[in-house]
């Protein structure tokens, strides 16, 4: 029973992403860039998270691209392709990055593409072993933006 218990615990574990979403408290072991840039974000500072991003010139990290998507979605005007763009970029260093696959869903039902939002929500469903947070935030969009339809 004792190594059932420890093989769940070890899976749990297992199953965390290392990445961070935008909307995450950046751990202690976050970059300088990840932390200054989330903090913009979450003070919806959206166009200098994109120069701190920018700045950082970290193409080959899922997370910048990650954040940097995040932020082209958010700033106003929002910039879909830029965004589409930096989170298919994410995906392909990292296919498993919940964060890039929960706001590329959301991004799909800005744009109102349905099935490619359930697409990601799919993969997310992959990616978390006993659900996540990114997951169920996604689920929660895509039911909202079904019952606006």
């Amino acid at each position: 029973m004792i190594k059932i218990k420890n093989l769940i615990a070890v899976l749990f574990i297992a199953s965390a992403s290392l990445s961070f979403a935008a909307d995450t408290t950046p751990s202690d072991s976050a970059p300088s860039w990840a932390k200054e840039a989330q903090q913009e974000i979450k003070n919806k500072k959206y166009d200098a998270a994109i120069n701190t991003l920018l700045a950082a010139n970290q193409p080959s990290s899922a997370d910048w691209n990650n954040l940097l998507g995040f932020a082209q979605r958010k700033k106003s005007p929002p910039d879909l392709n830029a965004a589409e763009f930096y989170y298919q970029v994410a995906l392909k260093i990292d296919p498993k990055h919940r964060g890039a696959l929960e706001y590329y869903g959301e991004l799909f039902l800005m744009k109102n593409d349905l099935a490619g939002a359930e697409q990601m929500l799919a993969r997310l469903n992959k990616v978390c072993f006993f659900s996540c947070e990114e997951y169920r935030d996604l689920k929660e969009a895509i039911a909202q933006y079904k019952t606006k339809k």
